[in-house]
């Protein structure tokens, strides 16, 4: 089965030699490479040059989506696989996410995240990811994929046209594509063995400013996808839980400035948010016994950012549509 690993790169010069240094050492050896240089203006393309049998596509930075729709069209393998230029994977990656399509009911195929980092910010991000995919490999089939470690039949790729190119950024994306396969009548597995290691946010600044912003552009999806409001096989709905409360106690404050009544609603709220914290909490502590102590927290902070984001992301939308 012949397989196309495809990476858009952007001013990847720090991390694109290690991602490719770990496809070279892959397990399985029927595949190609191919990187799309998304108009990066530092050393991305020369050294993506370096590597023997590389495959090197370029165009102007147009983002992540038409970068990686460039490599699918001129892909030669049956099977696309998508990485991105910061991630390392584990030897036998291409092998176990190869592995599923044995199954020719198989359409698409969901690799792992890891991260070795130490940081407080990073180690949160991790355990956040590790319990979604804990998630995700207990379902038959899955209805979101991340493009970090994707793979797909390229045949079912082309009929869903790819990517959608309006999203400028790396935003969501790669979640529209699989709900439209999943809605598509196609099936999705969560393969645990296939990892990628990657570096997540060192600060909790950065955490919260990629919470904003995948909040703001979750608005454009949501609006071509409205049956996934409520659930999906990734998104936990304690978080959209979370969310409502975070609004009901924003309103209750300001309602209190006219009736001071209501200012025990605003305690009430802030009782019921951090009870939804607990079982995330308690997971996290008997993994890392420190997040589990200051997550809480850390979610109520983090809940905020994510509602801003999906009102100035509404806000954008309603915009758009007058």
């Amino acid at each position: 089965m012949k397989a196309s690993v495809i990476i858009p790169a952007f001013n990847a010069e720090k991390a694109i030699k290690q991602c490719l240094e770990a496809l070279e050492k892959q397990t399985t050896g029927n595949f190609e490479v191919i990187v799309v240089d998304d108009g990066s203006t530092d050393k991305t393309p020369e050294l993506a040059k370096k590597f023997r049998g590389i495959r090197l596509l370029q165009q102007k930075n147009s983002g992540p989506a038409a970068a990686r729709n460039l490599g699918a069209k001129n892909a030669k393998g049956e099977i696309i696989i998508f990485t991105d230029s910061d991630c390392i994977a584990e030897k036998n990656f291409l092998e176990e996410m190869l592995a599923p399509f044995a199954d020719k009911k198989i359409a698409g195929v969901q690799g792992k995240y890891k991260s070795r980092q130490k940081e407080l910010a990073a180690r949160l991000t991790q355990l956040e990811i590790e319990q979604r995919h804990e998630k995700m490999a207990k379902q038959e089939s899955i209805d979101f994929m991340g493009s970090y470690a994707a793979a797909y039949r390229k045949k079912v790729f082309e009929e869903m046209k790819g990517f959608d190119t309006s999203y400028p950024m790396a935003s969501g994306e790669d979640t529209d594509l699989s709900f439209r396969i999943s809605k598509a009548g196609h099936k999705m597995v969560f393969s645990e063995k296939a990892v990628v290691w990657h570096t997540h946010p060192a600060s909790f600044l950065k955490y919260l400013r990629i919470k904003f912003y995948r909040a703001f552009w979750r608005t454009k999806l949501y609006g071509k996808h409205k049956d996934k409001i409520v659930n999906d096989s990734y998104t936990s709905l304690m978080i959209k839980i979370q969310l409502a409360v975070s609004y009901f106690f924003i309103a209750s404050v300001i309602v209190a400035g006219f009736n001071s009544d209501a200012l025990k609603f605003s305690a009430i709220s802030i009782i019921v948010f951090f009870i939804t914290t607990i079982p995330f909490a308690a997971w996290a502590f008997g993994r890392d016994k420190t997040i589990g102590i200051v997550f809480p927290g850390i979610a109520f902070c983090r809940t905020i950012s994510f509602g801003i984001g999906l009102i100035a992301g509404t806000i954008r939308q309603v915009r758009n549509s007058i």
